[in-house]
């Protein structure tokens, strides 16, 4: 039986990459997108967290709203309408932060409301597209020059400046 969508349920992209400490039980929701199951944003902030990765909470704020009479059906084309309307590739992940059933003129409709959410290693919000033209550093794969020398691995000078230019938006 598929999960219903509430406050706190989470949408992760499909292909997103995870560690292996972080597999999540998840469900086909949209195109694109699965529901994660048995978690919502606080147990998976615990999780990611827990696995030496970071849950983002990115800006962005997204509403829709679907008219309907069955509840779960109409939340979800509701939620169906907010990833058919992203327009950013600037995160992996997706929260529900509201959800409510109301009624308009005797008929009943949704008005869901999610905030853009994003897992990654690094400490440092990147992007993707950053991530595939820092690639590995030569001082042990990492991405980030400055979590590089966090985790004692030396730079020489130029490399790090070179990094840290790329890594600028």
């Amino acid at each position: 039986m598929a999960e219903t969508i509430k406050t706190g349920t989470i949408l992760i992209k499909d292909g997103t990459f995870l560690p292996d400490a972080l597999q999540l039980e998840s469900e086909p929701c949209a195109t694109g997108w699965r529901l994660v199951k048995d978690l919502d944003s606080f147990g998976l902030d615990r999780k990611t967290h827990e696995a030496g990765w970071t849950f983002f909470c990115a800006a962005g704020e997204f509403k829709a709203t679907a008219f309907g009479l069955d509840g779960k059906k109409t939340v979800r084309r509701a939620v169906k309408r907010i990833l058919t309307n992203l327009k950013s590739e600037k995160f992996n992940g997706l929260e529900i932060a509201q959800v409510e059933a109301k009624r308009f003129l005797g008929l009943p409709y949704a008005s869901v409301c999610a905030q853009s959410r994003h897992i990654q290693e690094s400490a440092f919000f990147l992007r993707a597209k950053d991530h595939q033209e820092l690639g590995p550093s030569k001082t042990g794969g990492g991405l980030n020059p400055v979590m590089e020398l966090a985790r004692g691995n030396e730079l020489r000078q130029e490399e790090m400046v070179t990094q840290l230019n790329v890594q600028r938006f």
